[in-house]
């Protein structure tokens, strides 16, 4: 379904210049778009292509507010943003539209106890246990097996192939991707000194993953042991993360690919980690605190400071680390 570019500029918070009539359904890049698309510019330089594309509008910065043309535009002073914001009003238009049915594939299998709210999709092969309950619009992808008792909101989108175990609550709008696997059994095991053999410790908690999560694919996070693991709200976890037992995610936290964190780990709102990151069991990182590529932090260490890059292994302020690695290389020339 289209949208006029009216709609869209009073959704987004765009100035509109031009027909706000033309409606659009989708968006693109500058090369591969059509006329029925919406393309951003975020510097001055690419306007003209944009302008010259098939794209039914361009947002773009206030440097464009001057340009004639017969192309709209929406006048933004965070195009990307606005673009992104653009991309979403246009996917809940299809998914409004697509609610009007839902429809449950007939190899799924669904226990009778389960409750699907309207709209829901259930693709093939799917399995739904016992006392599930899958919010409205929401789609539960090919092969994906949602264990007893898992709760999931409305407007969620749940990739081909994701394994959801007991118990597991997923809030609105989350996205998860293929092969992800959540409220897995937490690594915790205790060590009999006599014998040298290990019996594995209860893992019996829960684990609770707020509204508008984005789990990458083949990522996997472990429920609590005796509490709960939480992903809280907002927060973007990239492909082949593994998240530990109890460990506390705050709000719009980002972690790159390959980052790994052990268990009872507290990671504050707006952290953002790099790939292949490492961190330590106990360790806590505080708000707004970033850590770059490879970093590894200790066990039960504090890294604090807000807006403060961190790098290396022990992780340290990034101007430290460069400082380190020059008088390396001062010492190196001197042998």
């Amino acid at each position: 379904m289209k949208r006029s570019l009216k709609e869209i500029a009073d959704a987004v918070g765009a100035r509109l210049v031009g027909d706000g009539r033309v409606e659009v359904s989708g968006v693109a890049s500058i090369a591969s778009a059509s006329p029925d698309d919406l393309v951003f510019v975020e510097d001055a330089k690419h306007l003209t292509a944009a302008l010259q594309s098939r794209a039914g509008a361009v947002i773009a910065g206030e440097f464009a507010a001057s340009v004639a043309g017969a192309m709209p535009l929406l006048i933004s002073d965070h195009p990307k943003l606005s673009f992104a914001r653009a991309a979403r009003v246009l996917r809940e238009v299809a998914a409004v539209a697509a609610a009007q049915q839902g429809s449950v594939h007939s190899t799924a299998v669904i226990h009778p106890s389960v409750a699907l709210g309207p709209g829901v999709y259930v693709e093939e092969r799917a399995v739904i246990s016992e006392r599930a309950r899958i919010g409205e619009t929401t789609r539960v992808g090919a092969g994906s097996a949602l264990g007893a008792g898992v709760s999931i909101g409305r407007d969620c989108e749940i990739y081909p192939n994701v394994t959801i175990y007991p118990g597991t609550t997923l809030g609105d709008r989350v996205i998860v991707h293929a092969g992800a696997v959540l409220g897995s059994d937490g690594f915790g095991y205790v060590r009999d000194r006599k014998t040298g053999h290990y019996e594995k410790f209860p893992q019996v908690g829960r684990l609770v993953i707020e509204d508008d999560v984005e789990i990458g694919a083949n990522a996997t996070i472990d429920r609590g042991a005796l509490d709960e693991t939480r992903i809280r709200r907002g927060t973007k976890i990239d492909n082949l993360v593994h998240v530990g037992h109890n460990c506390q995610i705050g709000e719009d936290v980002v972690i790159a690919a390959q980052t790994g964190l052990s268990g009872s780990i507290v990671i504050e709102n707006g952290v953002v980690l790099g790939g292949q990151v490492g961190i330590g069991e106990h360790a806590r990182i505080e708000e707004g605190v970033m850590l770059g590529g490879q970093g590894g932090v200790l066990p039960n260490k504090v890294l604090r400071g807000k807006g403060v890059a961190f790098w290396g292994t022990p992780a340290q302020p990034l101007r430290e680390y460069l400082r380190q690695l020059a008088t390396l290389a001062r010492l190196a020339k001197k042998d």
